[in-house]
């Protein structure tokens, strides 16, 4: 069953920090902290060892702000 993810960190890009929160829908929260890194490495061109990960918790479909996740999970 797939479950819903909140993952927050930051990462370095030239000489400054970039703070970042996504929401993604995942199997795990292995497999959702993957997609993140994955995406944050293919967007922004940063490699994983830059990537901080500071919080992974699974959140509640009520809690979701990210409007794509909540039609994923409401329709």
């Amino acid at each position: 069953m797939k479950r819903i993810f909140r993952v927050e960190g930051r990462f370095r890009q030239g000489l400054w920090g970039q703070r970042f929160r996504k929401e993604v829908v995942a199997l795990s929260e292995r497999h959702a902290l993957e997609m993140v890194l994955s995406d944050m490495g293919s967007r922004h061109g940063v490699k994983r060892t830059l990537i901080k990960i500071e919080r992974v918790e699974e959140i509640r479909p009520e809690e979701v702000k990210n409007p794509r996740i909540r039609l994923l999970v409401e329709g």
